[in-house]
């Protein structure tokens, strides 16, 4: 595509982004089906342009008033992703002089929020969390996330489909904390791989399957992932059951589902069961009161611990937010435990970095259950190293320290 042609739609893309209408991710793949004709390149280049765009937003806001013409215009210039000559072949002399000044200033000599790039509400939260890793953990959250893809060992071991990807011209190395995943280089057609129609491989993000090592599931059990959602932790806790047992992936949204039945099908697992359901209190979450073996609640959540993933999140949530999310989640919690039997396990989850959903939650539901126990991490599954598990015995990932996502999982066991 011609530079010039590539960069109108660059900034047509981030124009529609930065309207913060509909999550970036789904505001790219629609414009991506409406030009069919943009070969891989040009949509990586939109791609990442558009990303570079949310992750830096402050810094080139504070940036493009000292340019000229269309202001989406002027961050995509500022965020393009690819040769710079290649750019400035694009460009009118005024826009190539306006450009090289902002290559020139060194964002360190600029404000504080032109650095770190966050919304102001979240700076002092995170800065209480982490203290002097503040810098670290921004920088980390400014990088984009690898590709993870977890191993079907059902059927496939990690070390034949390791080789098998290395045959098909990807570089996939094991990931360090979950015994089922692979880190691929790059962001390849993995859904054009042979490996991937035979369900020997899915994406899923590291710190997603580190989850379903916490619930720790096993043979024969009755098993609920109370938000299945498209079911990533589904069919990982399924593959782990080894096929067995009874496993319900429930959602409120029969959308979310309808994208499980095609991963549910090349995942060959006949022991998972989906169901919509209203709410937490509907009759299907009611039958199985006291009869199931082991919950997880990964809550819907704020999504702040995934701000490489989806960097857009910085900008589409606000502070007010959280306390509605909290109250959603705590009742979730309270709804599915009632349905763990003696003995039986409770996981709650969130993609959040943040105490209102995390530890607040957690602490509120102990207090008002009693008969639900905490088990640390590390005692809930031997599978998980200790350098994911926090003082208070909690799950917790975090981009600056594992390269991960920002998870957190705590664990409840029920007395007999």
């Amino acid at each position: 595509m011609h530079p010039k042609a590539l960069l109108d739609a660059s900034a047509e893309l981030v124009g529609q982004v930065l309207r913060f209408d509909h999550p970036a991710d789904s505001v790219v793949s629609r414009y991506f089906r409406e030009h069919r004709s943009l070969g891989p390149r040009e949509r990586a280049t939109l791609a990442e342009t558009v990303y570079t765009v949310l992750r830096k937003k402050l810094l080139f806001d504070h940036f493009a008033p000292s340019g000229s013409g269309p202001r989406e215009r002027r961050m995509a210039i500022l965020g393009f992703h690819g040769d710079r000559d290649f750019l400035k072949s694009a460009l009118t002399p005024q826009e190539r002089e306006w450009l090289d000044g902002c290559d020139a200033i060194d964002p360190k000599d600029l404000l504080d929020r032109h650095q770190h790039n966050l919304p102001d509400w979240l700076v002092a939260p995170l800065k209480a969390q982490v203290g002097d890793e503040f810098a670290a953990l921004v920088e980390a959250f400014n990088e984009p996330a690898p590709l993870d893809l977890r191993v079907n060992t059902l059927n496939d071991k990690r070390d034949d489909v390791q080789r098998e990807l290395k045959l098909a011209g990807m570089r996939a190395t094991a990931t360090p904390y979950s015994p089922w995943g692979l880190r691929i280089d790059g962001k390849p057609a993995v859904n054009k791989l042979d490996a991937f129609a035979r369900g020997a491989i899915e994406v899923q993000d590291e710190g997603s399957q580190l989850l379903a090592l916490l619930l720790d599931a096993k043979r024969g059990e009755m098993v609920v992932d109370f938000c299945a959602g498209a079911g990533g932790k589904t069919l990982a806790i399924g593959a782990a059951m080894r096929n067995t047992g009874r496993l319900y992936a429930f959602d409120t949204s029969a959308h979310r589902l309808d994208a499980l039945k095609p991963r549910l099908a090349r995942s060959k697992l006949s022991n998972v069961h989906p169901a919509a359901i209203a709410h937490e209190r509907d009759d299907r979450v009611k039958r199985l009161a006291g009869k199931i073996d082991r919950v997880i609640v990964d809550a819907p959540c704020s999504g702040l611990g995934t701000l490489r993933r989806d960097p857009d999140i910085r900008w589409r949530r606000r502070e007010s937010d959280l306390p509605a999310l909290a109250a959603a989640e705590l009742t979730m919690l309270r709804q599915a435990a009632d349905g763990v039997s003696p003995g039986g396990r409770l996981v709650y989850a969130t993609c959040s970095s943040e105490p209102e959903e995390n530890e607040q939650i957690v602490d509120a539901f102990a207090a008002a259950a009693p008969q639900f126990v905490p088990v640390a991490a590390s005692a809930a599954s031997a599978r998980l190293t200790d350098a994911l598990v926090d003082a208070r015995g909690f799950l917790r990932t975090e981009p600056h320290r594992h390269q991960l996502e920002a998870f957190f999982g705590a664990v409840f066991e029920r007395h007999r």
